[in-house]
């Protein structure tokens, strides 16, 4: 089977001597795995790095067999951040979620649109809360709506909010519900609103089915 795509890289491991193992995010394939030979190589490794936008070319017998990636660089993302370790982990943490989350050969275009929305403005003064609007659309688009509309109000007065949802209860920053930024975005805050998503992740998806959270999620949290 034959295709051609543009995709993100979410994971890379060694293969051998001189050979990569990648899964790359597509948005017409969805996560795919596949074989680069040469992988190694100092032309190549270069720009095997994660998030990186790639085109690929795969190659493969059969649907059930491991294919093979002909590889080029469209856009280096994560080179440009190798000096700011809030920005690295964010995308470090988005491509080890991904990876880990999204199911192998199923299209998300909306996933894949909002992490391209995501990349694109990674150099805005406001990025991290993008991040977290990130997230927050990755669990409803992963199956899991926690409906924060529900619990708007009007007279909202504290700025984190203690509410239940499925009988666990989060803290929530308010703009999350309100859906508008305060006046003062606060570290406090954004710890609050990545510990919110965090819980949300971990709960509905990383528990359930025992699979290990990424530690640069949780090191990325402790930057604020």
């Amino acid at each position: 089977m034959n295709w051609e795509d543009e995709c993100y890289l979410l994971s890379k491991r060694k293969f051998r001597e001189n050979a990569n193992i990648i899964n790359v995010f597509s948005p017409s394939k969805g996560k795919i795995s596949g074989l680069v030979y040469g992988g190694n190589s100092r032309k190549i490794k270069n720009y095997l790095q994660l998030s990186n936008k790639l085109h690929i070319v795969h190659n493969s017998k059969n649907d059930n067999k491991l294919g093979y990636f002909k590889t080029e660089l469209i856009k280096p993302i994560s080179p440009l951040f190798f000096n700011d370790k809030e920005r690295t982990s964010a995308l470090v943490s988005i491509c080890s979620i991904l990876n880990v989350l999204l199911p192998d050969s199923q299209p998300y275009k909306k996933i894949y649109i909002s992490l391209e929305n995501f990349i694109n403005a990674i150099n805005f003064e406001n990025w991290i809360i993008l991040f977290i609007f990130f997230e927050l659309n990755l669990i409803k688009d992963l199956g899991f709506d926690p409906n924060l509309d529900k619990f708007y109000q009007t007279d909202l007065i504290e700025d984190i909010i203690k509410v239940k949802i499925d009988n666990y209860t989060y803290e929530i920053p308010k703009f999350l519900i309100l859906k508008k930024l305060p006046n003062k975005l606060s570290n406090h805050i954004i710890k609050k609103s990545l510990y919110f998503t965090r819980n949300i992740i971990q709960n509905k998806f990383f528990i359930p089915n025992n699979l290990p959270f990424p530690k640069s999620r949780i090191l990325l949290e402790n930057y604020f």
